[in-house]
């Protein structure tokens, strides 16, 4: 198999993809024709839920391991969309359908990256990773399978980056805040109005800046996105809650932010979870090297992968681009997946990523 026949495998086997809905949650129908596919293929497939991987054939445990990942769930389809999201069209050098962009590209391109590595002797052990749950970070995804693979040296995570290289990531964390007062009639002086008493702290939130800033990714940035009180016009709320975005950088943790917000901020504060940490990976890696060495740019990116439930060094990068993900009418440039199954091909063929 050479890079043209790989491309137009490829290519096919997106238009599979498009045409089996995979929704987050529901990617059972697509997860079981991945499955299929590959053992039509003579690859013995591993599956957990709906996740599938593969080994190189060829393993050998002395050698290190690198870890192939990108997801098959998309969103549900957005308002606007003239096209049908689950009929895959090729027009103009472009396919459009659900997924073409976020993350099917991505993931034929690896898929097909992998099947062109395991034909010849390699310096490294790979493991290809088709994951659920990603744009739902559900725990059914990339999480559940991770403890049972070996102990993975270095992770690909295949999203659409234009085929730079995201060498850090912003984590998220999402707050949910209280704030308390005292129903009363509107009509008289009675009451203490919630939603008066949660001005100041969403002003808070809203303005508080922390001190130490990534120079990849920033400072962290906070923002409310959801606010709920009163029952109705003539009742004073007695009772405000408001949800807070946080994408945090790599100088901080999760739960090391979080108790210094819960300190500083003036109300009632929950963390629905702490597990979605910001990742970077330093410059000074093998791969991140290799890249620069082929003229691919560096950057950090601000929204959210599997990447952030990896605790080992990974980088994202992927054919598409991240402005074309949950949009109507969401397309890839057949040409980006040509590209991509070469620039993974040529990075990974022989990586040494070990010191002997």
């Amino acid at each position: 198999m050479d890079i043209n026949t790989s491309f137009c495998a490829a290519v096919d086997l997106l238009k599979q993809l498009i045409a089996c809905p995979s929704v987050s949650r529901e990617e059972k129908n697509l997860s079981d024709f991945l499955e299929i596919y590959l053992k039509e293929r003579k690859f013995s497939p591993y599956r957990k839920g709906n996740n599938i991987w593969l080994f190189s054939p060829e393993w050998d445990d002395k050698k290190p391991v690198i870890l192939l990942n990108s997801h098959i769930d998309t969103v549900k389809p957005v308002a606007g969309w003239t096209k049908n999201p689950f009929s895959p069209l090729e027009e103009d050098g472009k396919l459009f359908g659900l997924g073409s962009n976020d993350a099917g590209a991505p993931l034929v391109s690896l898929l097909h990256a992998f099947f062109l590595l395991t034909q010849v002797e390699q310096e490294n052990n790979f493991i290809f990773l088709a994951s659920a749950e990603e744009e739902v970070s559900g725990p059914n995804g990339v999480e559940s399978v991770l403890p049972d693979l070996p102990p993975i040296d270095f992770g690909l995570v295949g999203e659409p980056t234009g085929l730079q290289v995201a060498i850090a990531e912003k984590g998220l964390m999402v707050l949910e805040g209280t704030i308390y007062g005292k129903s009363g009639h509107a009509a008289r002086e009675e009451g203490d109005n919630a939603i008066y008493k949660a001005l100041p702290v969403i002003e808070w939130f809203r303005n508080k800046q922390f001190p130490k800033i990534s120079p990849l990714l920033g400072p962290v940035k906070m923002s409310v996105t959801l606010i709920q009180a009163g029952t109705q016009h003539n009742v004073i709320p007695g009772e405000c809650k408001f949800t807070v975005d946080v994408r945090t950088n790599e100088c901080y943790g999760n739960e090391a932010l979080f108790k210094e917000i819960a300190l500083e901020c003036g109300c009632e504060i929950q963390a629905r979870s702490f597990r979605l940490n910001a990742s970077h990976i330093l410059p000074e890696h093998p791969l991140v090297q290799r890249a620069v060495a082929f003229g691919l740019k560096l950057f950090g990116s601000p929204t959210l992968s599997d990447q952030s439930l990896m605790n080992f060094p990974s980088l994202k990068m992927g054919p598409g681009l991240s402005s074309r993900s949950h949009t109507a009418d969401e397309f890839v440039y057949l040409s980006e997946i040509r590209e991509a199954i070469d620039t993974y091909f040529r990075l990974l063929l022989n990586l040494k990523i070990r010191s002997k």
